[in-house]
């Protein structure tokens, strides 16, 4: 099913330029999706793995923020 912003995406995709910067965040973004995914499966809290990691909430937070706005 296609929305609003698939359908700008996918226009905007078409760029080289904006396919290459897009590409190249890859990446990054499976690297968030894996922290999100593991915390879950460890079923610890965000602060609990702040204790861990050092990365403070709000920065754990806005991982998963990121995450929801991404296709």
């Amino acid at each position: 099913m296609s929305n609003k912003f698939d359908d700008f995406l996918a226009e905007q995709l078409q760029d080289p330029k904006v396919k290459k910067e897009y590409d190249a965040l890859e990446a990054k973004y499976v690297l968030i999706e894996s922290i999100i995914r593991a915390r879950k499966e460890k079923n610890l809290t965000q602060k609990e793995l702040s204790s861990l990691t050092g990365i403070t909430q709000a920065d754990l937070s806005k991982l998963k923020t990121v995450m929801r706005i991404l296709p």
